[in-house]
């Protein structure tokens, strides 16, 4: 019997591979997150696309897997102990499959600390302001006459930008020479704000040098442009 077989959503989405890790997921900024960690670690792994769009994520059988409704989630069949373990929340499974693979993450407490920081800067700042900016630029938040939510979130976004771009003064990567789960976290949300949400002139991206070379970089790697298509709709 597969492992897989005790968790209800794997009868809405069944797996042709049950001994790889399930993703359950779309190309968002935050679904891209397992996507690229999990091309970047070279797990095997299979995706299944999970459309927000259709109200999909609010089913039964994903809310068994994760019950606030979000992507991406995943089941690892041989998790902790060679038992299966799920997991939703994007951090969460930043750090999971960094810790599984010993890959991303510095081994030195201290760095590690570091880098986990800048990944909760992404969580907590730079993906919700974002998020408001595609909402009130590019979505229903158009048509509201009011623009001051627009305004603020613009502003405060930008201002993340300038965080960001002062740490990556004289940097590669967030964390130096080191590419990490910090960029992985970052990457499809700084991307997704100046093509999709269409906000590059709105936020005056083009002023942060250091952040326009970060993400050059980081577009320029396979895992990466493999990653923010995966799961795509077609």
């Amino acid at each position: 019997m597969s492992a897989l077989s005790v968790f209800p959503i794997a009868a809405r989405w069944p797996a042709e591979h049950p001994e790889r890790i399930q993703l359950y997921s779309l190309n968002t900024p935050n679904g891209v997150k397992a996507s690229i960690m999990l091309e970047e670690t070279g797990l095997p792994y299979e995706p299944h696309l999970v459309d927000i769009g259709k109200g999909e994520s609010h089913t039964p059988a994903f809310l068994s897997l994760n019950p606030n409704g979000k992507i991406p989630a995943i089941i690892d069949p041989h998790g902790p102990g060679g038992e299966p373990l799920a997991l939703f929340e994007s951090g969460a499974i930043l750090l999971y499959l960094a810790d599984k693979t010993g890959q991303f993450i510095p081994a030195d407490p201290a760095r590690r600390w570091d880098t986990i920081q800048w990944l909760f800067f992404q969580m907590a700042s730079i993906g919700p302001m974002f998020g408001q900016v595609g909402f009130f630029h590019r979505f229903a938040g158009r048509e509201y006459a009011d623009k001051r939510p627009l305004q603020r979130y613009v502003a405060e976004s930008a201002r993340l930008l300038g965080v960001l771009d002062q740490r990556l003064q004289g940097r590669d990567w967030i964390m130096g020479d080191d590419y990490s789960i910090a960029d992985i976290a970052t990457i499809g949300w700084v991307n997704n704000l100046i093509t999709f949400y269409e906000a590059r002139e709105l936020v005056e991206y083009d002023r942060f040098a250091n952040v326009v070379g970060w993400l050059d970089r980081a577009l320029e790697r396979p895992a990466v442009r493999r990653g923010l298509k995966i799961p795509g709709r077609g």
